[in-house]
């Protein structure tokens, strides 16, 4: 009896020890601060209204987030003396945008609640905004993630997906994450409004075998074999503003602009995915925002964890 009441005991203390893991809830700024989502919103199509690539580079900037650390705005961080900033690891380094773009729309959530909703949110929050803005689909937003007070440009640099890489790495990569393979195909269909640097395609227009000559021929009008390393083209040449289906419609027209794209429709497991999104852009629409869902529930901070970050780009 002795034991039993000293093993309960044990357990007990364990429990009112341990913090609880609290869960993101798109109820959790309700009564906090009840007008965080519209706020955020109001400045994200701001954003967008003045430059529509940045819809693409706002969805793009929290998948480069929850890939690195968790979904905890650690992507923000500038350089400092303890910090070694993700913004300037290899994926990100004159890439990634929209860094701007949170901090403004941070600046104006903090006027009307100070210190209450973190960065990490506000990404997620913009993510989806983007989308809904371009065309694309929208969803609740779990929220209740803090902020990290630390960076990581190693596991940025190695756990990014590269636009090199093999249909086996690239869902490898997203299994490690807790995404499927259709959650994978999904996701990249955000392409469908993004834009890519010469340097990431160079090769596959100029040396890829399995791309439509005509589409190549096009792409090298703006990407000479040398130079030109910054020079943007569309991933999606056919509507490359608005989100929708074409993207994988290009695929199967073997007209996937970066090598990663295409080897989602390139006699491999994903093919019939692909297909399918291509024949039903409503399917896609729904996969696309339950993976999203999905991607911002990566490790996030919560609870007591973090901090919640009154600049983004600095530990408080």
């Amino acid at each position: 009896m002795a034991v039993k009441v000293a093993a309960a005991f044990f357990f007990m203390l364990f429990f009112l020890s341990t913090p609880c893991q609290a869960k993101l809830s798109s109820s959790f700024y309700d009564k906090s601060c009840p007008k965080a989502e519209s706020t955020i919103r109001a400045a994200i199509r701001s954003a967008i209204a003045r430059e529509r690539r940045m819809a693409a580079s706002l969805i793009r900037l929290h998948f480069h987030d929850c890939f690195v650390q968790g979904c905890d705005a650690s992507i923000l961080l500038d350089e400092t003396s303890s910090i070694q900033s993700e913004k300037t690891a290899g994926p990100n380094d004159n890439s990634v945008r929209g860094y701007e773009v949170i901090d403004k729309a941070k600046s104006k959530v903090e006027k009307i609640c100070p210190g209450v909703v973190s960065c990490a949110d506000i990404i997620a929050v913009a993510a989806r905004d983007a989308s809904a803005y371009v065309g694309g689909p929208s969803w609740a937003v779990k929220l209740g993630r803090r902020d990290s007070t630390t960076a990581s440009r190693d596991l940025a640099n190695t756990d990014l997906p590269a636009f090199t890489e093999s249909l086996d790495k690239l869902t490898s990569r997203f299994q490690k994450k807790g995404l499927t393979a259709r959650d994978m195909v999904a996701l990249s269909g955000s392409h469908t409004i993004g834009q890519a640097q010469c340097f990431t395609f160079r090769d596959r227009i100029y040396n890829a075998s399995n791309i439509d000559a005509g589409f190549a021929s096009t792409r090298k009008r703006r990407c000479p074999r040398t130079g030109g390393q910054a020079n943007l083209a569309p991933l999606d040449l056919v509507t490359p503003n608005s989100f929708d289906n074409k993207y994988f419609k290009n695929l199967m027209r073997n007209k996937g602009l970066l090598h990663s794209d295409q080897v989602l429709f390139n006699g491999g497991s994903t093919d019939s995915i692909v297909t399918e999104y291509s024949r039903n852009p409503a399917k896609f629409s729904s996969d696309f925002a339950s993976a999203m869902i999905k991607m911002g529930n990566i490790h996030p901070l919560t609870g007591s964890a973090g901090q919640i970050r009154r600049i983004c780009s600095a530990v408080n």
